[in-house]
């Protein structure tokens, strides 16, 4: 489990397809704490470390999860967004974020608001019914608020703290996210189908 704070910044360095698609991201992370088969969330998407170097770390992806989110998109210099997985005791100061990525949405539309900047990202239809205003969903890992729903188009706020320490302060039109529903959502939605 994670919880969308961003605690790192990384870049990939290699990609190798080798069977299942291998990546070594290049991070700040001291790796003499990482474990063999640690999951770091990576752009959001949770990542078995399968090998470690001295300022980086490699993971193994699936075709399931290619197909799954934007990894797809990923070349080397690709910055990340990282988060290591959350421990007991931790502070949850964003909302329960599992690394499983629902879907892929899409930026349409991108401005600044004073040193703040307001996205307009579309999601697929099958997801946007999760999204609410005022709710929580996972973009490229962080954990942001929903300002306003308008069918599958949804908005978010980017303050100038989360677009220094994340990959936010890089967007642009056309960019493909990975996007996490917020769990709540998810299971009260299948509560209201079930009656």
């Amino acid at each position: 489990m994670f919880t969308g704070i961003i605690t790192d910044i990384g870049k990939i360095t290699l990609l190798e397809q080798q069977g299942d698609l291998r990546a070594r991201i290049e991070t700040g992370y001291d790796t003499d704490g990482i474990d063999m088969g640690a999951s770091i969330a990576s752009d959001g998407v949770c990542l078995t470390v399968v090998d470690l170097g001295a300022d980086w770390y490699e993971v193994q992806i699936s075709a399931e999860t290619v197909t799954k989110t934007n990894i797809g998109d990923w070349k080397p210099g690709r910055r990340l967004n990282l988060e290591r997985a959350l421990k007991v005791g931790d502070e949850l100061g964003g909302h329960i974020v599992s690394g499983h990525v629902d879907g892929v949405a899409e930026v349409i539309a991108a401005h600044d608001e004073g040193d703040s900047t307001r996205v307009t990202l579309r999601a697929p239809k099958a997801l946007a019914r999760f999204i609410a205003p005022k709710g929580s969903v996972a973009l490229n890992g962080t954990s942001l608020t929903v300002n306003e729903v308008d069918g599958c188009d949804f908005g978010i706020n980017f303050i100038p703290h989360t677009k220094e320490v994340t990959t936010w302060g890089g967007v642009a039109v056309g960019d493909r996210i990975n996007l996490e529903i917020d769990t709540l959502a998810r299971y009260v939605a299948r509560l209201a189908d079930m009656s």
